[in-house]
C-alpha cells in the first residue's frame, strides 16, 4: 500500500516537471509546452487588462523617439533650477540645444561665484560687453596658468581686470579659491610676504581648540615639508593670529604667542610621532605632558593633556 502510494506521488511530480510515465518527453514537445504556457498567460493578462512586456517596449521606443523634454516649455524658474545643477562643461553642451536658457548670466554668474569666491571685478561695475560666461572661461585659464608658474597667473588675472594689484585683494582671492595647486600657492606665499600677512588675517579661530585652529590654518596655507625658515615663520604668524582671536582665553590660560609657538611645535612633533609607521615606540601621553611642560611652565597638564588626546583620536595636524 505504501509503495503504491509513492510510485502514484512520483508520477504526479515527473508529470509536473515534463515527464510522462514512459520516459521523459522530448525537448522540442517541452518547449512548445513552455511557449504555449507562456502565450497563455499573455493573453489571459490581456484579457484582464494588464500590460505584457511587448507594449512597454513599444511604449519606451515612442518616448525615445519623441526626445528631452523641451525646457523652453517649461516655467523659467524651473528651466533655471534645473540648468543650476550643471557644470561649465554640460552647460556650455546645454547652449547648443536651449542658447538662451543656458547662457543667462545668472547660471555663469553663481558658476563663477562658486568656485572662485572673491574677485575685484565682482564689486566693480562691469565694463561694456561683459560676460559672466567669458569670465569663466578667463578665470579658469588664468588658475590653469597660476598652476604651472603663479606670477604670471597673477600677472594674468591683473592684465584682464580680474584682481586689483593689491596684496589684500590677492590674499581674499587665494582665501576664496579651491581650484590652485597648493605646491605652487607655498612658493608664491614663501616669496609674496605681504600676501601671507593679509591671508593669515583672513582666519577667525575664536573659540576654537588650539590642534582644530591648526589644522584649518594649514589646510589654507600649506605646511612646508621640511623645517625651516617658512615653517617658522607661519608658526610665528599663527600664534600671534590665534592669541588675537582668543584674548580672554588667553588671559585665562595665561599663554602668550611665544607660548603658542611651542604648543604648535609640540603638536607637529607629536603629530609626526603618532602617525608616522616609522617610529614604532610612540610618545605616551605622560611623556608629551611632561616634555611640554617643560618647554613651557605655566601651562596646566588638563590642558595640554587634551592636546594630546586630540591628535591622537582626530589626527595629524598638517595633513
Amino acid at each position: 500500500m505504501g509503495q503504491g502510494l509513492w510510485r502514484v506521488a512520483r508520477n504526479q511530480q515527473l508529470q509536473h516537471q515534463g515527464y510522462s510515465g514512459q520516459g521523459y518527453l522530448t525537448r522540442e514537445h517541452g518547449r512548445r509546452l513552455a511557449t504555449n504556457s507562456i502565450s497563455n498567460t499573455n493573453h489571459r493578462k490581456q484579457a484582464q487588462g494588464g500590460i505584457d512586456i511587448y507594449h512597454l517596449l513599444k511604449t519606451r521606443k515612442s518616448k525615445e523617439q519623441e526626445g528631452f523634454i523641451n525646457l523652453e516649455m517649461l516655467p523659467p524658474e524651473l528651466s533655471f533650477t534645473i540648468l543650476s545643477y550643471l557644470n561649465a562643461t554640460d552647460l556650455c553642451l546645454a547652449s547648443c540645444v536651449w542658447q538662451d536658457l543656458a547662457n543667462d548670466e545668472l547660471l555663469w554668474q553663481g558658476l563663477c561665484k562658486s568656485t572662485w569666491g572673491h574677485c575685484s571685478i565682482y564689486n566693480k561695475n562691469p565694463p561694456l560687453g561683459f560676460s559672466f560666461r567669458r569670465l569663466y572661461m578667463q578665470l579658469d585659464e588664468g588658475s590653469l596658468t597660476f598652476n604651472a608658474n603663479p606670477d604670471e597667473g597673477v600677472n594674468y588675472f591683473m592684465s584682464k581686470g580680474i584682481l586689483d594689484d593689491s596684496p589684500k585683494e590677492i590674499a581674499k582671492f587665494i582665501f576664496c579659491t579651491r581650484t590652485l595647486n597648493w605646491k605652487k600657492l607655498r612658493i608664491y606665499l614663501d616669496e609674496r610676504r605681504d600676501v601671507l600677512d593679509d591671508l593669515v588675517t583672513l582666519h577667525n579661530f575664536r573659540n576654537q581648540f588650539l590642534p582644530n585652529a591648526l589644522r584649518e590654518f594649514f589646510k589654507h596655507i600649506h605646511a612646508p615639508e621640511e623645517r625651516g625658515e617658512y615653517l617658522e615663520t607661519l608658526i610665528t604668524k599663527f600664534s600671534h593670529r590665534f592669541c588675537a582671536c582668543n584674548p580672554d582665553l588667553m588671559r585665562e590660560l595665561g599663554l602668550s604667542p611665544d607660548a603658542v609657538y611651542v604648543l604648535c611645535y609640540s603638536l607637529i612633533l607629536l603629530s609626526i610621532d603618532l602617525t608616522s609607521p616609522h617610529v614604532k615606540n610612540k610618545m605616551s601621553k605622560r611623556e608629551f605632558i611632561r616634555n611640554t611642560r617643560r618647554a613651557a611652565q605655566n601651562i596646566s597638564e588638563d590642558f595640554v593633556g587634551h592636546l594630546y588626546d586630540n591628535i591622537y583620536l582626530i589626527g595629524h595636524v598638517a595633513a
